[in-house]
């Protein structure tokens, strides 16, 4: 295996991931507002904010998967139990003795055991159930039957708040974890630039150096 600096995050991921930050921030900003914890923007505006940047994440989403699927990146967020307990012992322990990264990223496998088990958490149960629920709250005025209905909204009202809680959750701890090991700039630059330094094998090396040249950094 040899170290390399190669382009592993192409321009749509690059782009997905910054789109996400932009609307996600959004929707928890203006979603804080609507729920009465803070009064930044007025109640009216707040929520045609909140139903826009909520539509248009779901828009990106749908497109996101589509690019997932038709490219086999899906594959990148398929967790696997092995490495997961040593990943786990480091950000709980090790991270804060000096130790080494377990995981060294490689081209076919970008993320780490937990954080694909983390993605695929987040990319098949939180964000499904904070659509849905969303969408349902959305269009309350079409389904709403009378008296029974307010019961009802209250549990999707709760599920919706629930899922994100839990999104601004992974949020923190994200942030957080991007300030450990080689610091947070050398954590954020590869989704700028695409570039990060990885280990290839002999073979993938003279695969990309052969077909992909442009995807290897010089020197």
């Amino acid at each position: 295996m040899s170290r390399r600096i190669v382009k592993v995050y192409p321009f749509f991921e690059r782009f997905w991931h910054w789109a996400q930050v932009v609307l996600i921030t959004t929707l928890l900003v203006t979603g804080m507002g609507l729920n009465g914890l803070h009064g930044l923007i007025p109640f009216g505006p707040a929520v045609m904010l909140h139903t826009v940047a909520a539509l248009a994440l779901l828009a990106l989403w749908i497109f996101a998967t589509f690019w997932l699927f038709t490219t086999g990146t899906w594959r990148q967020f398929i967790p696997k139990i092995d490495g997961m307990l040593s990943v786990a012992r480091f950000y709980a322990w090790g991270v804060f003795k000096g130790e080494e990264h377990p995981y060294h990223k490689i081209l076919w496998r970008k993320h780490n055991p937990l954080q694909a088990a983390t993605y695929f958490f987040l990319k098949w149960a939180i964000f499904p159930a904070i659509w849905i629920t969303g969408l349902i709250y959305l269009f309350y005025g079409v389904w709403d039957c009378g008296a029974g209905s307010s019961g009802v909204l209250t549990v999707v009202a709760n599920l919706h708040l629930l899922a994100a809680y839990v999104i601004a959750a992974f949020i923190i701890v994200h942030v957080y974890l991007l300030t450990v090991g080689h610091g947070f700039r050398a954590h954020v630059r590869p989704m700028v630039t695409g570039y990060d330094e990885i280990d290839l094998t002999p073979e993938q090396e003279a695969y990309l150096e052969t077909n992909e040249p442009g995807r290897i950094k010089a020197g």
